[in-house]
């Protein structure tokens, strides 16, 4: 008989996985506390823009195979396997992981379980905390030593997630047991039998697997913005250097690109609870490297601010400013620390009248930040503007036509803040082109 799973967090990651595992054929009970996301959900209503998720969802639905509650009893009683998806986010004015959340799930679901299970973390966590759990789980499960702890980080990328999902480049398996493994691989037989690597580890190896990815993909991205902060001091062009090193099958051309750098909910929290980690550890001089790497990922958003401000002879007061972006990247209505917004709301700060426009995240933009102009289209967002700036790569906006663009501005300026227009399209149409990293 095929285990039953629980999915505990209904957000970004545990939606997609709740659905996912549901459309693998696995029977899959969704636990949240937020009763009016658990009623969303119920409806086929995503809380979260995921391209490819919400057929998903309805499908199985509809199939009877996927269900939400509010419950913990419920899920307690229903689940062979409890998948905890909860948010790690920063902590208010620290770099370290606010793990109440994990905690309260744990907290929440242990003193239920009064039958053999396997609870799998898959939360972004600092490591030593699989350990912790693992304890607590002892502690407060009736059922004692029976409920076991795995931990099984998630590799999810925003806007691919179903992707990712459903064929992973690699599965890990942080275990302590024959047994906690063998489920873990019952779980994922379609996809070890696809030939998805299945790796099994120790708990602190599985922790730490999730945040060496994101510090080293952050390091990525900042190495290429510092290269195009020299570029301009040198009057070089970045996203030529970068595609001359993307030759180079050491480095590679991924996380390559040269731009106004990273946000989200992910990276930037990721990398600085990885520093606080470290420092709890005694070695925090093994990832000092990493403040750097935020640092240069803030400069970014200040030298796009600075770009523009320089189009307009030194000040935004009285002058309008478009912005085409709202989410941390394309594909996604995610504007946790989006550097779309940031930009925004610096140059409303200095005086600027500016009009936000885009395709998924302007209900959530609108939300953080009332201050803010929106507009309903990329020309209505532009209309009158005395400089305009690509702040999301959307498709939408790669594809603008800058004579039609053109024609709705007050001044022909644009900042390419992810270098994903041909400056010579834009220049040849009568634009003024700046864009990080290039002269």
């Amino acid at each position: 008989m095929a285990q039953r799973l629980t999915v505990i967090g209904t957000g970004y990651l545990g939606a997609t996985h709740a659905a996912c595992m549901a459309d693998l054929g696995f029977e899959v009970l969704g636990v949240d506390v937020d009763a009016e996301k658990i009623a969303r959900l119920t409806r086929g209503d995503l809380p979260v823009y995921e391209p490819g998720l919400e057929p998903i969802l309805r499908r199985n639905l509809e199939n009877g195979r996927l269900r939400f509650t509010t419950s913990y009893e419920e899920a307690a009683e229903f689940g062979d396997v409890h998948f905890i998806c909860v948010g790690t986010p920063q902590k208010p004015g620290e770099y370290a992981a606010d793990m109440r959340y994990v905690d309260d799930a744990v907290d929440s679901l242990a003193p239920l379980l009064t039958r053999a299970c396997v609870v799998v973390g898959k939360s972004t966590v600092p490591v030593g905390t699989a350990e912790r759990l693992a304890r607590r789980l002892t502690e407060l499960a009736p059922a004692g030593d029976v409920v076991e702890l795995a931990w099984n980080p998630e590799f999810l990328r925003e806007g691919y997630a179903v992707e990712d999902t459903l064929h992973p480049d690699r599965i890990v398996a942080g275990v302590r047991s024959d047994r906690a493994e063998k489920v873990l691989r019952e779980v994922y037989a379609s996809m070890i039998a696809d030939g998805v690597p299945f790796i099994v580890s120790d708990f602190p190896t599985a922790e730490l697997v999730k945040v060496s990815a994101n510090a080293f993909l952050a390091t990525k991205i900042s190495f290429i913005n510092a290269m195009a902060e020299v570029c301009e001091a040198a009057h070089a062009d970045v996203t030529k250097l970068s595609e001359a090193l993307s030759y180079d099958d050491r480095i590679g051309g991924k996380f390559l690109g040269p731009g106004l750098g990273f946000g989200g909910g992910c990276l930037p929290k990721d990398i600085r609870a990885f520093m606080a980690r470290a420092g709890e550890l005694g070695v925090d001089q093994a990832l000092s490297f990493l403040r750097e790497v935020d640092a240069i990922n803030i400069r970014r958003r200040i030298r796009m601010v600075d770009l523009a401000r320089e189009l307009l002879g030194g000040s935004f007061i009285g002058r309008t400013v478009g912005v085409l972006g709202a989410a941390f990247k394309p594909n996604s209505d995610d504007i946790r620390d989006s550097p779309a917004l940031d930009v925004a709301t610096s140059i409303r700060a200095q005086g600027g009248q500016v009009t936000v426009y885009d395709p998924q995240a302007l209900e959530n933009a609108r939300r953080a930040h009332p201050d803010l102009g929106y507009g309903s289209s990329a020309t209505d967002a532009v209309e009158g503007a005395h400089v305009v700036l690509l702040l999301t790569e959307w498709k939408e906006f790669r594809d603008l036509d800058p004579e039609i663009l053109g024609t709705a501005v007050a001044e022909r300026n644009i900042v390419d803040g992810r270098n994903a227009l041909d400056p010579e399209r834009w220049r040849a149409a009568g634009w003024q082109y700046r864009a990080l990293g290039r002269p």
